[in-house]
């Protein structure tokens, strides 16, 4: 399941330099936003059986044409990623479980929110994968809840999926919440086997879970 760990920071990074909605902004001087990193307790990763994989910035830089001119917007986002890997008999030690999570800011001008993700659901979220992932399909939404994180209600939608990976077919469960805190937007993905269902619980723990910032 390797394949899965860089899919939400691509779908964010991807919204992020897609949006058309910069085009009102005025002046000449460059744009900088920067989310902060956010990611899951070490005791709630630990207790979920996940190892942390790193967290790291992805720095998109794009160019706008407005009313004439040129500007240069620089957005920094951050993916923190966890993985899970287990015994599988004659299979040895097995990737089973790959969570993210991903920071991505607002990007505020004149009090207009410009980064799209803040309006997109999580059916949106997963079809924005899914479109830049060729191995994921047949996404079909199976279930919700609500849960809190940081004080925040936010419902965690779960998706039944068939991916290829290493050329074969796994069906796959996929988990993805989103919601805000401070300056940022935080997205959620978990994916694991289906036939790990009870992996759910672990997925539900880690997000309710999130810090941001993280130390």
């Amino acid at each position: 399941m390797s394949n899965r760990r860089t899919l939400a920071a691509v779908a964010v990074a991807l919204l992020l330099v897609t949006s058309g909605c910069i085009g009102f902004i005025t002046g000449d001087e460059p744009l900088t936003f920067a989310a902060d990193p956010a990611a899951v307790s070490d005791e709630a990763a630990q207790d979920a059986g996940y190892e942390l994989n790193g967290t790291q910035p992805l720095e998109i830089n794009e160019t706008f044409e407005v009313a004439g001119q040129e500007r240069q917007v620089t957005a920094t986002n951050y993916l923190t990623d966890y993985q899970k890997s287990m015994e599988l008999g004659p299979l040895g030690e097995t990737e089973v479980g790959v969570f993210t999570v991903v920071s991505t800011p607002a990007v505020e001008i004149a009090g207009r929110t410009l980064n799209p993700i803040g309006s997109y659901s999580n059916e949106r979220l997963v079809e924005f994968v899914q479109e830049q992932y060729s191995g994921m399909s047949d996404i079909e939404r199976v279930g919700e809840q609500n849960v809190t994180v940081q004080g925040t209600e936010t419902t965690v939608t779960k998706f039944a999926a068939t991916a290829t990976l290493e050329g074969q077919e796994v069906d796959v469960y996929i988990h993805v919440t989103k919601y805000r805190d401070g300056d940022d937007f935080i997205v959620a993905i978990g994916v694991y086997p289906q036939q790990l269902d009870s992996e759910e619980e672990n997925i539900i723990s880690m997000i309710e879970s999130i810090e941001h910032p993280a130390e």
